[in-house]
């Protein structure tokens, strides 16, 4: 039973973590909120619903165009809301994302309409065991999937060039431009990796849940919130431990205690750390 509630948690905690990286992301490069991250998970899981169900695209196509989807939504909100909202007062863009968030579910309302659509792929449900630990194949693959996203965003902040620009903008974006950085380019790469970790994070939870549907990414987007400020805010090891740990306390707290405040959890630990660490576990004390 314990091992179990373990790997759901990791599982779930896999998909907080992605989101919380991509608002961290976005917290990093410009100090916004952007509460609309959900939305981009929704958006990936229906690009890779459409990419196998209506384009019929094999496998691994359809996953690059979910990514793409997500990424081209998220390139979208940066230009025609966030941009030009730039240097107004905080509360707006924050606003802004609120109804953005809202616009989206009616688009997706809209198009898809308001049925669950099961997920397109017919999915082997054997399981890995070992000794007393029973593990499904889908189980290993999400994980396994999160654990390439993350060390690829990992890598790719701190090595790559576009990276270390991006690293640049988030401290003084006056001294990168004097270098001959360019801003903008670098919040629109912000905008387009944080979708593509949202939308990651919906593929993979659309399979595991073998469902899609347009109000989905509402929770895992709160929760990936309240597990980027568990973490601390605009770190990147912070975003994965918050993700993992409010996975695991989710679930072992719906095993051992009540299922029906499992959605609970995750508000009362934003609460508490709030109260107790603002910075969060990772973050620096102000």
């Amino acid at each position: 039973m314990l091992t179990q509630q373990l790997i759901n948690g990791l599982v779930s905690g896999s998909a907080y973590a992605l989101v919380a990286l991509g608002y961290t992301l976005i917290y990093g490069v410009l100090g916004l909120i952007n509460l609309a991250q959900g939305e981009l998970y929704m958006a990936g899981a229906f690009g890779l619903w459409a990419g196998m169900a209506l384009l019929k695209l094999p496998f691994l196509g359809a996953v690059l165009f979910g990514l793409l989807t997500a990424g081209i939504v998220g390139l979208a909100m940066e230009r025609l809301v966030f941009r030009p909202l730039q240097n107004r007062h905080p509360l707006i863009p924050m606003l802004a994302a609120i109804g953005l968030s809202i616009m989206l579910q009616a688009l997706a309302l809209l198009f898809f309409g308001p049925e669950t659509k099961p997920f397109p792929l017919e999915l082997p449900p054997s399981h890995f065991t070992m000794g007393s630990i029973r593990i499904s194949w889908i189980q290993i693959l999400l994980m396994g999937g999160a654990v390439i996203v993350m060390v690829g965003l990992i890598w790719f902040v701190r090595y790559s060039k576009n990276g270390k620009a991006l690293q640049a903008v988030a401290q003084d974006p006056e001294a990168a431009r004097v270098v001959g950085i360019k801003p903008e380019f670098c919040i629109s790469m912000a905008f387009f990796a944080s979708a593509l970790m949202s939308g990651a994070a919906g593929m993979m939870m659309a399979a595991y849940y073998n469902a899609t549907y347009p109000y989905m990414g509402v929770l895992p987007g709160l929760k990936g919130f309240c597990a980027a400020v568990l973490g601390g805010a605009g770190s990147i090891p912070g975003a994965i431990i918050g993700g993992l740990l409010l996975g695991l306390a989710e679930n072992l707290g719906a095993a051992y205690i009540s299922s029906g405040f499992k959605d609970a959890f995750a508000f009362g630990i934003l609460i508490l750390i709030l109260l107790v660490r603002p910075s969060g576990i990772l973050g620096k004390r102000t």
